[in-house]
This record gives structure tokens, C-alpha cells and sequence, in this order.
């Protein structure tokens, strides 16, 4: 299901960000005659009105044609008034924004709708998720094996509270887990509540190597800077989180204040993205890969990839949406950020800025934008992440 939610919601995020700016655009009166979803050869159009609506073979973004808002474009005489470029600057920002706005107006909803019907988790002092003692998943096998979990050989079910395991009475989640890593390759009875009755399950524990933790929640590492393994029994099961409940206007600002944590780290994200690229392009040619594990490039492909339960596929697209919408505003051609620049120029200036000074730093972004959606889609199909 996942995947399915992220291509619709891909596909829904460009029709809405073109959309925005084709109905600003009509809605003031100016000329839009073409609005498609991809670039490259045409697949398949239909024209209405002065409008051709249509789909292209890459489906990598989308576009809408208003006569005059490319600068070197002829228009008509008689269109003239039309134009893009005649109209007030009011206009022009709303025209120019309103692809932008769009995706934070998506994400909005995404994160208010969830905040509101499933709540939020609940952060503990650790800073990881607090968790309650109900399961949430079953493993099928042990971690990098194809030997069946304990956990799913005694027949344990997601949904499943567990109460007790050997008698002793589980009331935090940590008891469990500690009592089982400490009991590796011995039977124990855990007693669960399914459905309103208490059922026995007697398991074999595992046992298996992981990394040690400290108290700061960090792995330990050797002087080679290798993580520190130790033995631990293990089960095969993960916890659901706690979550705080939130009512129609309660998750209003919860919504807003993740929007405003997301648009931080988008900013953060582009910045290194930008910086590292260098880095970037020297691991495609057998540089240090490990620039991956802090600036990697993900194309739609990747995120049907990353895409998993409903609502962790929806938290995703709401930062998708955040991202996209940050990379937009940045004030460079040809972004839409670029051409609200443009305007605003014009508008505290009084003059029209050579826009051909402007064509080196457009290719340059543009390059930039189509290097890395290149190198996202090469790692996405050969290095995948996992």
C-alpha cells in the first residue's frame, strides 16, 4: 500500500504545484497554453479553450507555458496584455508562489490529518520513542538469517499486550526486553492478552550479536572505530509507540510546529547537499562512498523504495512536499524563487533587470538540479537503500 500512496502522491504533488500557478495565472487574466505532467517527448495531449493539457515521457516534474514570463519570448502584439510580464507585481507573486505555497498547504494537511486521527508519538528523556507493551510486529526470521524468530514459531500476533514472561510482570517495555536479552537460549513462558483472554506462550530464546549501547543511546565503538558487539537473547518482536492523542484544533499546532522543524532541516539538507556535492561526485567515480550516509540524493524511485506503512509513507510525503517547496523559494532561475526575485527587483528598482547576466546562473542551477536527479536515480537502482 505504501508504495502505491507515494506514487499517487508524487504524481498529485507536481499536477498541484502546476496547478497552482495555471489557476493563478487564469484567474488574472493571462495566457497559459500549454500545462503538462513530465518533460521530453509528448505521449499524449488534448487542448481545451486556448489551453493544450497533456502528458510528456519523463515524469519527473511537470510545467505550465504563460506567454511572457519567459523574457525572450515574442508574443503577439494583440496578447501583449495578457503577458505575465505586463502584469503588476501583486500579481506576479501570486502567480510565481502559488506552486510553492501549494506544497505547504499539502503538507499541512498531511501532518494535521495524522496528528489528529493517530496522534503523535511520544518522545522520551532518551529522546527515543516511548513504548507501550503491545506488539507491533512479528520478526519471521532472526536479524541476517533465514532461522525462524522465536517469536513467530510461538505463534505471537501483532496486537498482542504482553502482561508477564516467567511470572514476572511486564508493566514497561523495557522489562521485557531486558529480561530477554539476559535469558539467550533458554525457554521462557510469556503470558499475553489477546482479545480479552490471557493466552501462555512458551518460547526458545535466541541468541545473537548487537551492538552495545551506552547510556547516552550511542553505539560503542573500538579504537578501530568499529561498533562493540555483545551476546543477547532475542525474541523477535517490536513495541507500538505511546502516543499522545490530539483533537481537531489540537493538532493544529502540532502540525505547525513539525512543518516548521521539516522546513529547518530541508534548509539544512539543501545547504550540505550544495556544499557536498563535490563530494558527491568524486564517490560516483570511486571516491569515499561514505558521503552517501550524510548527503545522498533520492529520486522517486528511491522514495517508492523507502515507502512502508501507511502512515510512515504519509509522514514522508508531507516532507517530501516541505523539501521541494524550500528547494522552489530559493531565489535563483530558473526556480520559482528566481522569478519572485525578478519581480521584487523590478518592483523596488523601477527597472527591468538583463536577464541575460542572469542565463549563466540559471544553467548552473539547472545542471546542478538535473546532476543530482541523474545521480539519484543511478543509486537508487544499484545502490538502493536498505
Amino acid at each position: 500500500m505504501g508504495p502505491v500512496i507515494m506514487i499517487v502522491g508524487v504524481v498529485l504533488m507536481i499536477v498541484i504545484h502546476e496547478g497552482g500557478h495555471f489557476v493563478a495565472a487564469k484567474a488574472f487574466g493571462m495566457k497559459a497554453t500549454e500545462a503538462f505532467f513530465g518533460f521530453g517527448p509528448k505521449i499524449w495531449s488534448i487542448t481545451r479553450g486556448e489551453t493544450e493539457y497533456g502528458i510528456k515521457a519523463i515524469p519527473f516534474g511537470g510545467y505550465v507555458r504563460i506567454i511572457g514570463m519567459n523574457p525572450f519570448e515574442e508574443v503577439a502584439p494583440e496578447e501583449e496584455g495578457r503577458t505575465y510580464r505586463v502584469a503588476p507585481f501583486w500579481k506576479k507573486t501570486v502567480v510565481v508562489l502559488a506552486g510553492i505555497f501549494s506544497h505547504f498547504v499539502v503538507a499541512f494537511l498531511i501532518l494535521w490529518g495524522l496528528a489528529m486521527t493517530l496522534g503523535t508519538t511520544v518522545i522520551g528523556s532518551d529522546g527515543l520513542p516511548a513504548r507501550t507493551t503491545t506488539v507491533a510486529a512479528v520478526s519471521e526470521t532472526l536479524p541476517d538469517s533465514d532461522v525462524p524468530a522465536p517469536s513467530s514459531v510461538a505463534g505471537t500476533e501483532a496486537g498482542d499486550i504482553i502482561i508477564a514472561i516467567d511470572g514476572l510482570a511486564v508493566e514497561e517495555w523495557d522489562t521485557f526486553t531486558d529480561y530477554v536479552a539476559a535469558h539467550g537460549d533458554e525457554t521462557v513462558v510469556i503470558a499475553v492478552e489477546r482479545d480479552g483472554a490471557i493466552v501462555e506462550l512458551e518460547a526458545t530464546l535466541a541468541t545473537i550479536e548487537r551492538p552495545v549501547i551506552d547510556d547516552d543511546g550511542e553505539i560503542v565503538t573500538d579504537d578501530d572505530g568499529e561498533p562493540v558487539l555483545e551476546e543477547a537473547g532475542f525474541f523477535g518482536v517490536l513495541a507500538e509507540p505511546q502516543k499522545d492523542q490530539h483533537g481537531i484544533l489540537g493538532a493544529i499546532p502540532v502540525a505547525i510546529s513539525q512543518m516548521g522543524e521539516a522546513i529547518t532541516q530541508s534548509i539544512q539538507g539543501l545547504w550540505e547537499m550544495v556544499i557536498g556535492f563535490p563530494k558527491l561526485i568524486a564517490a560516483l567515480f570511486g571516491g569515499d562512498d561514505s558521503v552517501y550516509d550524510t548527503v545522498r540524493p533520492i529520486s522517486p524511485i528511491g522514495l517508492v523504495q523507502l515507502a512502508g506503512p501507511v502512515e510512515s509513507t504519509l509522514q514522508l510525503l508531507a516532507l517530501v512536499n516541505i523539501f521541494v517547496g524550500v528547494l522552489n523559494f530559493v531565489p535563483l532561475y530558473p526556480l520559482d524563487g528566481g522569478h519572485f526575485a525578478v519581480a521584487l527587483y523590478e518592483k523596488v528598482s523601477g527597472r527591468t533587470p538583463n536577464i541575460e547576466r542572469l542565463l549563466p546562473v540559471a544553467a548552473a542551477v539547472f545542471l546542478f538540479l538535473v546532476s543530482l536527479g541523474i545521480m539519484g536515480i543511478y543509486l537508487d537502482i544499484f545502490r538502493p537503500i536498505s
